[in-house]
């Protein structure tokens, strides 16, 4: 389940990106940029109709103080907005090929080089483990988030490619998963790297690249076509 925790982690950050900035409380005071940092976060949510970007997940082990080369993978993602939990999610990744699908209230995670797939919907995920952490995001209605969590502003950054970007630093207010959530905010309100520090010190960073906006997604694109030979198992 290490791969299926590691796609689930990618899906938070998606998630994150899109939907929970818009509904959690600020303390913005005197010339800290936060409201406008969000208002920008905001309308670049109202505008997105789907989203097309390459993606890099680095897991950094905290113990042995070091990234392994297997826990560093780059692929594509797709995704389209919806009302609620029911955002459309996909991860195809390269190396290894390992799919993630989320789409009309169920997931799929397809394991090429094991001809395994996991699957289940994404409601009955809660409390499921890692499956929890995976979907807790998708799962929390805006009142949740709202009552959960805060964003502390901690300064402007350059990041890769060179991107001037806001830094922004999102806490659970009770306990959690993990302890908390890094964003990097572009000039135009649209997140394209994110940190997520587990409760054992361990960190993913997922970076968003060669960013399309509005791209023409179908529904159809989130169907995984698997082999009719492949092991399937619930979620």
């Amino acid at each position: 389940m290490k791969s299926f925790f590691k796609l689930g982690l990618t899906a938070i950050a998606i998630t994150l990106f899109f939907n929970a900035f818009t509904v959690i409380e600020t303390k913005a005071q005197g010339n800290n940029p936060l409201n406008e940092i969000l208002k920008r976060m905001e309308t670049n949510r109202q505008s997105l109709t789907s989203l097309r970007t390459g993606v890099k997940m680095v897991k950094y082990n905290s113990q042995l103080k070091t990234t392994d080369k297997s826990d560093i993978n780059e692929g594509t993602a797709i995704y389209l907005p919806a009302k609620g939990r029911d955002a459309f999610i996909r991860i195809d990744w390269t190396n290894p090929e390992e799919i993630l699908a989320v789409a009309n209230g169920q997931y799929v995670v397809y394991r090429k080089r094991l001809n395994q797939a996991i699957i289940g919907k994404v409601k009955d995920a809660k409390g499921s483990g890692k499956a929890n952490n995976a979907f807790a995001f998708l799962n929390m209605s805006k009142e949740q988030l709202k009552n959960n969590y805060s964003v502390k502003y901690l300064g402007q950054e350059s990041v890769v490619g060179n991107i001037q970007t806001w830094h922004l630093e999102m806490t659970p207010k009770s306990a959690s998963s993990y302890k908390s959530a890094e964003m990097w905010v572009d000039g135009n309100g649209m997140p394209i790297q994110i940190k997520i520090t587990e409760s054992n010190n361990d960190t993913n960073t997922l970076y968003l690249s060669n960013i399309q906006k509005n791209a023409t997604i179908n529904a159809s694109n989130f169907k995984v076509d698997l082999p009719k030979t492949v092991k399937r198992v619930d979620g």
